[in-house]
């Protein structure tokens, strides 16, 4: 999950994030858009675009008329007009591609649109900073109390308005839920006004961010604006099991990117015959177990022998349909089934620079201690000679004798008293 604090700094910054407010999702850069204009001047005699595009919580951007005509840039606090009050930004978008954007959303860029304010102030900042702070602790008692009434909702989300004057509700539900006597409960509880605002799973999931089954972050938090519809005939088409665990996203739904090469499957299977086709055969009759779209085959099965498949190319099924139509019966579909292919041998190493050794660069091992202490074997005696010492000196000896393990000492060494007789 993002970072969810987005309190700013001076510099834009969100305050405590430590990619310096390019992380790609929550609200710090989620769907940001790249001024490839910002170095070219405007043709002589052209005033710039005078509306701007704000960032606000969780990627939610709208467009404001810069009528007091400040000179904004990328990333500066504004306060901008909202009902009631005025809410607190980070301009994301200054110039011609404002228009292209609004143009995009189906913005009209002559309309009516609402107008920023001024610059943040120090003292707006605290304020909104300070809003900021308390959403964490009021979802959790938010929750608390839709849970109290039996209400089946989620509440998902909260966001502040700038000023600190209203709060924003975001749930989501799956039928029309009555939250009449909720919004009287969080009224006298948070001493503030409330909206209800319910979005959709797929727009909660972009919302709150997270990392996907690719291992990538969510198309919808990063790049995806538009939330297409997404059907299991588009799994289908591309010949995906229908496990919902597979095909279902963190919002519950299927996953967008079911979508993304549905069209490459559809061209494809255009000059590809029905996985419901048939074939009639003087040896029985044949159904479609599978297609490879991309290589052109098919695979057909007797109806009463389904172990056994036939690989067929697609061309040579269109012949087959064909004199079907004729009410021609085909022999069998051994005469148009491609070869199995054979297993391919086993490459062996071949020794081409004259070494067969493989290993021949590896350090050798070194000789363990106890064979180098071994005597070696006098060449006089002979393997009888020396089997029978091995097994005399193996033999053990009686209890009563006591096994002398001490060499003798031939030149002892004299004490003491024995030196001074010497010398005497």
């Amino acid at each position: 999950m993002a970072c969810n604090s987005c309190s700013t700094t001076d510099g834009g910054a969100p305050k405590g994030c430590k990619n310096n407010g390019t992380c790609g999702t929550d609200s710090c850069n989620k769907l940001t858009v790249f001024d490839w204009l910002a170095n070219m001047s405007l043709p002589g005699g052209q005033e710039p675009f005078d509306c701007v595009e704000v960032r606000f919580k969780n990627g939610r951007k709208e467009f404001f008329r810069n009528t007091e005509k400040l000179t904004l840039s990328i990333g500066d606090i504004v306060a901008t007009e909202a009902s009631p009050g005025h809410d607190v930004g980070i301009v994301t978008l200054t110039g011609e591609l404002v228009k292209v954007q609004m143009k995009k959303k189906g913005e009209n860029p002559d309309g009516e649109i609402p107008k920023i304010y001024r610059k943040a102030s120090q003292k707006d900042i605290d304020i909104w900073s300070d809003a900021r702070n308390r959403e964490e602790p009021m979802k959790v008692r938010a929750r608390e109390l839709a849970i109290a009434l039996n209400l089946e909702m989620k509440i998902s989300d909260i966001e502040f308005q700038g000023d600190g004057s209203k709060a924003t509700f975001y749930y989501t539900a799956n039928d029309r839920v009555d939250f009449r006597q909720l919004i009287k409960d969080y009224a006298s509880e948070f001493k503030i006004r409330i909206e209800m605002k319910q979005v959709g799973f797929r727009q909660e999931a972009s919302r709150l961010g997270g990392i996907g089954s690719c291992g990538r972050e969510l198309c919808c938090s990063t790049w995806l604006t538009d939330f297409r519809s997404v059907n299991t005939s588009a799994a289908r088409y591309q010949q995906l099991s229908l496990n919902p665990q597979k095909l279902a996203g963190q919002c519950g739904k299927l996953k967008c990117c079911l979508n993304y090469e549905l069209d490459t499957y559809l061209d494809a299977l255009k000059d590809l015959p029905d996985m419901d086709t048939k074939l009639y055969t003087e040896k029985g009759d044949a159904v479609c177990q599978k297609i490879d779209i991309f290589k052109g085959l098919m695979w057909f099965a007797y109806t009463d022998n389904f172990a056994h498949w036939h690989v067929i190319k697609a061309e040579q099924v269109k012949e087959i349909i064909a004199l079907n139509k004729q009410k021609t019966r085909v022999s069998s579909l051994e005469d148009y089934a491609l070869e199995a292919e054979k297993p391919e041998v086993e490459k062996t190493f071949q020794n081409a620079m004259g070494q067969d050794s493989l290993t021949r660069f590896d350090q050798p091992k070194k000789k363990s201690k106890n064979n180098n202490n071994k005597k070696r074997r006098p060449q006089s005696q002979t393997p009888q000679q020396t089997q029978g010492q091995n097994q005399n000196a193996t033999t053990p000896k009686p209890e009563g004798e006591k096994k002398d393990n001490k060499p003798k000492r031939q030149n002892r060494p004299k004490f003491r008293n024995e030196k001074k007789d010497a010398k005497k």
